[in-house]
């Protein structure tokens, strides 16, 4: 089962608490409909399913948020900030290399702090189901690919070549997570050299792999910090 994401600060702004709710705080209702949508899908995200969870009255809800399409687009503001953002700004960090560039990016894959790929997984199936959250969806992915496309432009690389290595790089990641690869993070490391010259055409410099290495290792012992 997926491990449960969660927020610590509320989307809509403020500390989350509110006396008038009783023993529920906003940051509760988010983060069981966060582990609602990610364990049992969007069908869950119901006041009075999570309500019976919190064990507090459905009114409580109403403290927080003016509906459920509020709580459902807090959801989505969430999952932007948390896994689209991270691409984005390692895709526009500055980078000796094309490679230590991509580096960069790989750092959100291998650690569940920056990309949280449940959370992802489980957005895209709700999308499917409703067309203003799969549009949602289309545009967080054309922004990651164009973050990835403009990187591939600083080192070189034309508008054309640049779009498609951008696509290959994203989709690549995104199906690993669609397809539930199993494999343990020694072994992804493993082929980071591959990798790298798959999605650049360029052999990478030692300390580059050497660097991302560390990075994984450190990140692998990292308590799962709230997200």
């Amino acid at each position: 089962m997926a491990k449960r994401t969660r927020v610590t600060t509320g989307a809509g702004g403020g500390d989350g608490r509110n006396a008038g709710a009783g023993k529920s705080t906003k940051l509760d209702w988010l983060n069981l409909a966060i582990e609602a949508l990610v364990n049992e899908g969007i069908d869950q995200v119901k006041v009075q399913v999570m309500a019976k969870k919190l064990g507090v009255s459905r009114s409580s809800f109403y403290w927080f948020f003016d509906s459920i399409q509020d709580l459902q687009d807090q959801l989505l503001a969430h999952w932007l900030t948390r896994n689209t953002g991270p691409i984005i700004e390692r895709a526009m960090r500055p980078a000796g290399t094309i490679t230590k560039a991509i580096c960069n990016v790989f750092e959100c894959w291998v650690d569940p702090q920056l990309f949280d790929p449940n959370l992802d997984i489980a957005v895209r199936f709700w999308g499917r189901r409703d067309p203003r959250v799969r549009s949602i969806v289309e545009q967080a992915d054309d922004q990651r690919v164009e973050a990835l496309s403009k990187m591939y432009q600083r080192y070189g690389y034309d508008d054309k070549d640049a779009f498609i290595r951008a696509r290959i790089l994203y989709f690549t990641q995104i199906g690993h997570y669609a397809l539930e690869v199993r494999e343990t993070l020694a072994m992804r490391v493993a082929h980071i050299r591959a990798y790298l010259r798959g999605f650049s055409g360029v052999e990478p410099e030692a300390e580059e792999i050497e660097a991302l290495e560390k990075f994984s290792m450190r990140s692998s012992r990292k308590p799962r910090a709230p997200s």
